[in-house]
């Protein structure tokens, strides 16, 4: 989101939040609805919110559980003539979207969608992604927004990807989701095969000599190099025998190493991963830097998108891990 909200957009995203979740709520009960985030706060309504309003990947999550929510915030317009990745598999032609682009949440239409819960990552924590908070200068829009509804956050950096997707799955149950559904099991069950075919590709990457792999996004003035412990997929593939290359901290939330495009072959890796976010230089445009074209990696036509905001479910990251473990497959070493 440098494009949008500055060094802050891609610095903070995705930023993680600990806490105790052993309170994560079970739903409906004699005292209401109930339900612990990510920040610790303990949320309480009388009944199980039905009118829910969510970031993109975080409804698109929800989604993938049967829980639907009548408005979004954050980009869903198609890239490249596709559907927005960040959107999964929903109509958002049939969803408000308050707020298209980073500072543009619209509390006029949050209200009027009479919500009863807003639901997003934590960005960094205690922040909720894309909605204004007080130190903002919209601190006024905070207020109302916090006024017009509970709120609940989920964090997900610099810990293992297992643990958003956890976070996920009891909020959807909380909210009346099956998780004992086919359509809920099916997609648990490819995940546990593809976390095994990674692994097992990754294990194979280093009896080839190690393919290193490097996570970027980029826009007009530099490329950023991820520091994987930051990212949780990331982490978690690392934890599967994947080799990154790690990127030196330059921004405060420790998520990215900044390179000006003079510098961008400052590592060369095998694979390279590429943020497939509306908001990233796409990939043509990256084709017109010549220090782009020049890494070892895109030479060999060994590049894959990198779903940086992917939404935490099952059925979301299981394709992820499958394209993963497919591009460490067919990779050669091209670097010493």
């Amino acid at each position: 989101m440098l494009t949008a909200g500055g060094a802050l957009g891609f610095g903070a995203l995705l930023a993680a939040c600990g806490g105790d979740n052993s309170a994560a709520g079970s739903g409906p009960g004699k005292e209401g609805w109930i339900f612990k985030d990510d920040r610790g706060k303990t949320v309480k309504t009388d009944k199980t919110p039905k009118n829910l309003v969510a970031y993109v990947s975080t409804a698109a999550a929800l989604h993938d559980y049967g829980v639907e929510c009548t408005g979004v915030f954050g980009p869903t317009k198609p890239v490249g003539g596709k559907p927005n990745p960040q959107a999964g598999t929903m109509d958002v032609g049939r969803l408000t979207n308050v707020g298209e682009a980073w500072g543009e949440f619209s509390v006029e239409r949050y209200a009027a969608l009479k919500p009863d819960l807003l639901i997003s990552n934590m960005v960094p924590p205690p922040g909720l992604w894309f909605v204004p908070d007080e130190s903002s200068k919209k601190d006024e829009s905070s207020k109302k927004i916090e006024a017009l509804a509970s709120t609940v956050g989920i964090g997900g950096a610099h810990v293992s990807l297992l643990e958003p997707l956890k976070r996920y799955a009891e909020l959807a149950e909380a909210l009346g989701a099956d998780i004992e559904a086919k359509q809920v099991t099916d997609a648990k069950a490819r995940f546990d095969k593809a976390e095994t075919t990674l692994h097992t590709a990754a294990t194979a990457a280093k009896a080839k000599g190690g393919i290193k792999v490097l996570a970027m996004t980029g826009d007009a003035q530099q490329m950023y190099v991820a520091v994987p412990d930051s990212y949780c997929d990331l982490h978690y593939f690392k934890d599967l025998g994947i080799e990154f290359v790690e990127g030196k901290k330059s921004d405060k939330w420790g998520f990215w190493e900044f390179l000006s495009w003079e510098n961008a072959d400052k590592y060369h890796a095998d694979v390279i991963m590429i943020d497939n976010r509306s908001s990233a230089l796409p990939v043509p445009e990256l084709a017109r830097k010549p220090t782009w074209t020049r890494l070892p990696g895109v030479k060999a036509a060994q590049t894959i998108p990198w779903a940086m905001e992917e939404r935490y479910s099952y059925a979301g990251f299981a394709p992820v891990l499958e394209q993963l473990a497919a591009a460490l497959e067919k990779s050669k070493k091209l670097t010493a």
